[in-house]
């Protein structure tokens, strides 16, 4: 059966001025900066890049959250992927269940509404518990490296979304490159060598994440426990978020608990540290804790309607068979014990899901 190919259009949010909001701040001066990052690539030396590098790092330590401008992905490619998404989570959900999330090794696949519960607890029971009782409002499309020898990727079939498959994998490839770059910087923030994550990162051992959150009653959303995407921090090393221009995600301030709106800034992509990367540097930069809320309309007296988001999240991993121990540069004492990346994500993912 053919299905007919969807026109949507999703822009990048105008709401915000740039020059406005260089640094969204709030209580006890929590913040999220906004770095241009065409200083760091275009530097000469590294004595140029050493200024937005430990602007970063910074911030990584105080927030662990930046907004980066002029970052190499320009909005055709940012828009294309969002088109792309859209026309995917169209399709009838027969079609979408044929391509279902199956193992959380391969972490590829469709996830429908209410499979996936992301929280801070690692106790599968607790888990299972929290999502029979409050699932996330989402579904999801996952993507990994296309050439991985044991795990495929699960794509629609090109008559149903034309251009999907090429899109993302092309996506792919100018989000690892932009991690590699945001690494680093954060190498030479840290005085360690400026490539010293390079053959540790370079297996492109990562997961490009679509996300749709379909509109829904916001009473909902009001029982215990209920959100779009509950309080969470990320896995692997960084996540880069690509926002549309509904808005939703929220940060927790650690010195107070308060969860503060990162407001879509257009033409930025949010970067924020996952909790590897907070391993491998003692805690020195901070993986934080953040969910996804849902801006709310009214539609009678007596509802409100909370719209439909769409965004795009490229979880950075390091490659699989790395080990993740304590920099140098970052403590005396290990924190924590040494840790394989595989066994460390999947078992994240393997309590996270339904199977």
């Amino acid at each position: 059966m053919m299905f007919a190919r969807v026109s949507v259009l999703v822009r990048p949010s105008r709401i915000l001025s740039l020059n406005a909001k260089r640094h969204l701040a709030t209580a006890n001066s929590f913040s999220i900066p906004v770095i241009d990052f065409s200083k760091f690539r275009s530097a000469s030396s590294r004595e140029e890049k050493k200024q937005t590098a430990h602007e970063i790092v910074k911030a990584f330590k105080d927030s662990g959250f930046i907004y980066i401008t002029n970052h190499g992905v320009t909005p055709a490619e940012i828009q294309t992927a969002f088109q792309k998404s859209a026309e995917f989570f169209q399709l009838p959900n027969e079609v979408k269940d044929t391509l279902a999330w199956e193992d959380p090794r391969s972490n590829r696949g469709y996830v429908k509404v209410g499979r996936e519960r992301v929280t801070q607890s690692a106790d599968p029971a607790e888990i299972a518990a929290l999502r029979q009782k409050a699932p996330d409002c989402k579904e999801t499309m996952e993507i990994g490296r296309d050439w991985d020898s044991v795990w495929k990727n699960r794509w629609p079939s090109e008559a149903h979304v034309p251009g999907f498959k090429q899109n993302m994998l092309d996506f792919y490839e100018t989000c690892h490159e932009l991690h590699m770059h945001v690494m680093r910087a954060i190498a030479i923030g840290l005085d360690l060598e400026d490539h010293f994550f390079d053959e540790k990162i370079d297996e492109k051992c990562h997961n490009l994440r679509l996300l749709s959150y379909p509109a829904i009653k916001t009473d909902v959303l009001k029982d215990d426990g209920q959100a779009r995407a509950g309080a969470h921090s990320d896995y692997g090393t960084l996540t880069l978020l690509f926002q549309d221009s509904v808005g939703g995600l929220e940060v927790k301030n650690p010195h107070t608990g308060e969860f503060i709106p990162a407001t879509p800034i257009p033409d930025s992509i949010v970067v924020n540290v996952g909790d590897l990367l907070a391993r491998w540097s003692n805690d020195v930069l901070r993986s934080t804790l953040h969910r996804v809320v849902a801006p709310a309309k009214k539609i009678s007296e007596t509802e409100t309607l909370t719209p439909a988001r769409q965004s795009i999240a490229f979880f950075c991993n390091p490659n699989f068979s790395t080990e993740v121990a304590c920099l140098p540069n970052c403590g005396d004492v290990a924190k924590y014990p040494p840790v394989n990346t595989e066994e460390y994500i999947v078992g994240r993912l393997a309590v996270t899901y339904t199977m």
